[in-house]
């Protein structure tokens, strides 16, 4: 039976409401066969897999390269190395910044397990990497043959793993931890795990483009955004049964479509880290109006007032939507160094021309600003009137009985 004809008839027995059942925990046993008695090694060799053995025991690793001139998506691998020197060379302070380091200092990893939830009956049984070497980039991935061959697996990996900071996608939450998890288990028979700085590209996705995708999803993101189609590829959650069929039958047809899903995971991370860096730092982002004021209210919500300033006003003069909301912006920023007309021009445009909420918002800000600094109980009292009128329209109860109180106080002020 054909590897696609198996994959289909695996299918009709997953439920996919449910996480795939978790494997017992592993124990460390050392095969008695010597090192020549690997299952398939003309198979696991052609696909370019190596043993790495321990003693007795082994795991399976392939390293394959890449010239930083291949294009994977919207971008060149070398455009990522121009992402970094862009960093470098930038005054921006941003939890994706990789200033201080080199490009080869920074590697994309991603990994295969036998289930979605955390604990140590979920086993990982591929851990694959990529970073750039010269003018290659270099992607390496070790297999588990056997739940029982930790030991070999990873510590090959943390022997491998020399870098500074790595990239993920949804890492922090999963990849990482169940790393760590299963080498607890282990840590008497392999070296430490080594400290990484943590780039994790999900949370930068979820910011950038909720707005858009229904689902983030790194196969979506691939496709809406990176204009990266993949073709014959496994599904991932499939990964899971495809491992066991390997564990029971050792014959690895199955899983070479799993490391090349893997393959494909690790080169959009590559592309992703780019496609975000240059958004971030407006080098080659095309980047649509909704999404640079995101970029602008990220800058603004850690912090770096002068980036977003400089990126709320680069769509600040139109007339849609994020350029209404792009002037609220630029009014608060006004309102912070106070500087009172600048945010007035900006706030009287918004409360003419923006929708009901951001009307409202803007004739409370010029009420407040009338009222506390320019003493100017008359333009108060009007922007706090039009306020009042746009409450109606919100609906909000709390929000009517707020600004009733602001008119009850100015009104008495005017008297």
């Amino acid at each position: 039976m054909s590897i696609k004809n198996k994959i289909n008839r695996l299918k009709s027995h997953i439920n996919l409401e449910k996480a795939p059942e978790k494997m017992e925990k592993p124990q460390l046993k050392i095969p008695s066969s010597s090192k020549m008695d690997i299952p398939f090694i003309d198979v696991w060799e052609k696909a370019g897999f190596k043993p790495y053995y321990t003693d007795e025991d082994y795991c399976l690793i392939r390293e394959v390269s890449f010239p930083i001139e291949t294009k994977y998506g919207k971008y060149l691998f070398k455009d990522f190395k121009y992402a970094v020197e862009s960093w470098n060379n930038s005054d921006a302070n941003h939890p994706l910044s990789s200033k201080g380091f080199n490009a080869e200092e920074l590697f994309f990893f991603d990994t295969e397990t036998t289930g979605l939830g955390g604990g140590t009956g979920n086993t990982i049984f591929l851990l694959g990497y990529a970073s750039l070497v010269g003018d290659q980039l270099v992607l390496k991935q070790h297999i588990l043959p056997n739940p029982g061959s930790e030991v070999p697996f990873y510590k090959s990996f943390v022997e491998n793993v020399n870098y500074s900071n790595m990239v993920t996608y949804n890492g922090k939450a999963f990849d990482w931890p169940q790393v760590k998890t299963r080498h607890t288990m282990i840590r008497e028979h392999v070296p430490k795990l080594p400290l990484f700085g943590h780039f994790d590209l999900y949370h930068a996705a979820r910011r950038m483009w909720k707005h858009k995708l229904e689902r983030l999803k790194l196969s979506i993101v691939e496709k809406e955004i990176l204009e990266i189609e993949r073709v014959d590829d496994i599904p991932g959650y499939l990964a899971p049964m495809i491992y066991f069929d390997f564990v029971e039958r050792k014959n690895p047809e199955g899983m070479l479509g799993i490391i090349k899903h893997n393959e494909k995971d690790i080169l959009s991370l590559v592309t992703l880290y780019t496609h975000l860096s240059f958004q971030l730092l407006s080098v080659k982002s095309g980047r649509t109006p909704k999404e640079t004021y995101e970029v602008g209210r990220w800058y603004s919500y850690i912090g770096e007032e002068k980036e977003a300033e400089k990126i709320f006003s680069e769509i600040a003069n139109g007339k849609n939507i994020e350029s209404i909301k792009a002037k609220h912006a630029l009014a608060f920023q006004a309102k912070k160094r106070k500087d009172w007309q600048t945010a007035i021009e900006f706030w009287e445009e918004v409360s003419e021309i923006g929708d009901r909420d951001l009307q409202f918002d803007a004739c409370v800000e010029l009420a407040k600003i009338y009222e506390h600094k320019l003493k100017n109980i008359d333009r108060a009292i009007s922007n706090a009137e039009k306020a009042n009128l746009l409450s109606v329209d919100l609906k909000n109860k709390k929000i009517q009985e707020a600004i009733e109180k602001r008119m009850d106080r100015l009104r008495r002020k005017w008297n």
